[in-house]
């Protein structure tokens, strides 16, 4: 069963976007559509596809490590950029594996880390944690956008 939070509409964007829901096999496809939805409605659409592939890789780990494959997404936006969040309840923490480690796991953590500005987990008391990451929109040099 799928919640989404959802703020009172006002004159102007809402500044963030939460949703609880069970991982299925198109749910990427839909998240991301939204999270590309929200960027654009944020002025910072030069950050989709950075967000879109971190969030995926997030999803991902949901499907891999999470028996029931239940979380909560957040996204916000921040002055410099995205925010995003997703928590589940297993107690089992993301590793970072070192580029000499031969593992067909463990990938999606180096991909995450080389396309976003900065990530983390927190403990979220009992079992559980928040994997989220922060995607930054730095100007360019012609005026456009830079993600990270």
């Amino acid at each position: 069963m799928n919640e989404h939070i959802t703020p009172t509409p006002t004159s102007t964007p809402a500044s963030q976007y939460g949703m609880r829901f069970t991982v299925g096999a198109h749910s990427a496809r839909h998240v991301r559509r939204i999270l590309r939805s929200y960027l654009g409605l944020w002025g910072m659409p030069g950050l989709a596809d950075d967000a879109s592939l971190a969030l995926t890789e997030l999803l991902a780990n949901v499907v891999r490590h999470v028996p029931d494959r239940r979380c909560a997404l957040l996204i916000e936006r921040g002055p410099e950029g995205v925010r995003v969040e997703v928590r589940d309840e297993s107690p089992v923490l993301p590793r970072l594996l070192s580029a000499s480690q031969e593992d067909e796991s463990g990938r999606g953590l180096a991909l995450l880390d080389a396309v976003v500005h900065k990530w983390g987990v927190s403990q979220t008391g009992a079992p559980g944690k928040t994997v989220w990451f922060e995607c930054r929109d730095m100007p360019r040099p012609d005026g456009g956008s830079l993600g990270r």
